[in-house]
């Protein structure tokens, strides 16, 4: 299926894109419609298909079957010099006995341009990555968010019509990346490029890119924003892939435009609003009940009947509890012996909790919380 970008005309259109390497089908018939200056995210585990999808976008795989159209015109067949993108690779590629000035400037020099003009825009990239105190240094002088910023700049300077980032920020270290995330997208938005990342992490894609498409198997499982993806999720492995999940595992008691009521070894729990994957099925089919660990609430005592979360409850006792600074997560076992997680943060700077190893607790979310999965 393909699916256009809300409210912009397809800039880069991928149709039925398909990559075979002997038997192994890397890529299946992927169709995508992303906008002009869109930066979109391929998210997915280790050998999904998401890198082989990009190195087809950047013209180093050729398609088995499919098309790439970029601003209209049929890319598919072009060398990768002849197509007007380049890409960052996570290693940054960065020439180590060139200065960061001419690292920006390999490019340049390679299509002709004037020496002029040349200094201009290398010029032009340097105040855009604030690295003008740095030009005349070797990639080994910097640390690895400024190795990061030439790579991109050096990509940049020749004007792409689109942008291929292979998971850009893979090099650094956590608090660096986390930092590095929001300055990338600042720089890709302030020049107005098309993007699309490659990325296992599931925090960078949805800190930077406007859409994510989740793939499994060389396929697309969904396509939506973070929040989309998030919040609503349309099958097991997107669920369980994004964040953390409880699945409750049951049959459909009744369900209609705005109650579902779903029978679980746990208890019969309630889901107040529709849900996609529920439509056309029938009350008895087997069907998830997905609930974010964060959307729970812990106590030492149930819900007051007039509180909304009193709607789904299930007592269980503590096994595990770890400490993660903003936040603190619950193991809790219920008492058919299967095991959630519960989150709750830590708003109180010197409040060591209220809820230890071994306690009785109730856990409790309301009805607006789960999204029903039936596959």
């Amino acid at each position: 299926m393909t699916v256009a970008a809300p409210e912009q005309p397809a800039f880069l259109r991928i149709q039925n894109l398909s990559k075979r390497f002997d038997s192994v089908l890397a890529v299946d018939g992927v169709s995508v419609d992303i906008g002009k200056g869109e930066i979109f995210a391929l998210l997915g585990s280790s050998g999904c298909g998401k890198s082989t999808l990009l190195r087809m976008l950047a013209g180093f795989e050729k398609p088995s079957s499919g098309q790439i159209l970029l601003g209209g015109q049929d890319i598919s067949g072009l060398a990768p010099f002849e197509r007007p993108i380049n890409m960052m690779f996570q290693s940054y590629a960065l020439f180590p006995h060139l200065s960061v000035w001419d690292n920006i400037a390999f490019g340049l020099r390679r299509m002709g341009m004037d020496k002029e003009t040349m200094a201009q825009r290398v010029g032009a990239m340097l105040d855009l990555v604030q690295l003008q105190k740095f030009a005349a240094r070797k990639p080994h002088q910097l640390s690895g968010g400024q190795q990061q910023r030439v790579a991109l700049a050096r990509s940049l300077a020749r004007n792409p019509q689109l942008l291929l980032l292979d998971e850009p920020l893979g090099a650094l270290d956590k608090k660096l990346r986390q930092q590095t995330q929001f300055e990338l997208v600042n720089i890709i938005e302030s020049i107005g490029v098309t993007c699309v990342m490659v990325t296992h992490d599931q925090e960078e894609a949805m800190t930077m890119a406007s859409r994510i498409a989740v793939m499994s198997q060389g396929r697309i499982l969904q396509l939506g924003s973070p929040t989309e993806i998030y919040e609503a999720p349309n099958c097991r492995f997107v669920a369980d892939f994004i964040g953390n999940i409880n699945l409750f595992e049951g049959q459909l008691r009744s369900a209609d435009a705005g109650q579902s009521t779903l029978s679980t070894p746990q208890g019969d729990f309630s889901l107040g609003h529709g849900s996609s994957s529920q439509v056309g099925t029938g009350t008895g089919t087997g069907m998830a009940l997905a609930v974010r660990p964060e959307k729970i609430q812990i106590n030492k005592q149930a819900p007051a009947a007039d509180s909304p979360s009193s709607a789904n409850v299930v007592k269980g006792v503590v096994i595990e509890i770890a400490y993660m600074g903003s936040y603190s997560t619950y193991v809790v076992k219920l008492a058919d012996n299967s095991v959630i997680k519960v989150t709750q943060a830590n708003s109180l700077r010197n409040h060591d909790g209220d809820i230890v190893w071994g306690d009785a607790v109730f856990c409790a979310w309301d009805s607006q919380a789960g999204v029903l999965l039936t596959s």
